[in-house]
């Protein structure tokens, strides 16, 4: 249900997930998204953690930027842009865009924030023009250990359209995962030539 402070808004239906529904809005001629939580979903509260994440991370150029935000839902500029795998596949060399996700990975390490889904990320990253933008941090959660750089790597390694070194790889992220340090970070990122 659209909340009643949206209603103004000339609001088009977008998709779905299982917490929630997108919408879109054109002003000025730009696009916007607006996310709403589901009624009818169990775990309440995914929007407001949501939000609560973003904030911190906008600040580090990270995530959708959010420009307003209700008790069950918020604004932001509408994501565009190639998904990962899409990326992967037509790009002649993905290594520096990989690379940049992988940055802003270990950020969120840094930060201690556990986004979940980056083993998985098919639906969660846009790229355009080799600008990377990471969706989807309502099931966000602090943590003391992260595994933001060690799931993206797990991805990373299981895709079939990217030649790595598997074994370099591996050994560079057991280090990381023992010491989350940038030079150990940096060894990670030598594995993505």
């Amino acid at each position: 249900m659209i909340p009643k402070e949206l209603e103004h808004l000339d609001l088009n239906y977008f998709s779905h997930g299982k917490r929630s529904k997108i919408y879109t809005y054109t002003e000025n001629g730009k696009m916007f998204a607006v996310k709403i939580e589901d009624d009818k979903i169990k775990n309440k509260g995914r929007i407001e953690n949501e939000v609560k994440f973003l904030n911190i991370l906008n600040k580090q150029n990270i995530g959708s930027r959010v420009l307003h935000a209700g008790k069950k839902y918020f604004i932001y500029e509408f994501v565009e842009g190639s998904l990962i795998l899409d990326f992967i596949e037509k790009s002649k060399n993905p290594f520096p865009v990989l690379k940049n996700i992988l940055r802003q990975c270990q950020v969120l390490d840094e930060l201690k924030i556990n986004k979940l889904e980056m083993h998985h990320p098919m639906k969660h990253i846009f790229i355009k023009k080799k600008k990377v933008v990471l969706i989807d941090f309502e099931r966000c959660y602090f943590t003391e250990k992260p595994k933001n750089v060690t799931q993206f790597c797990q991805f990373l390694i299981r895709s079939k359209k990217l030649s790595l070194n598997k074994e370099k790889i591996i050994a560079a992220v057991k280090e990381y995962k023992k010491e989350n340090s940038e030079k150990n970070f940096k060894k990670v990122l030598a594995c993505l030539i």
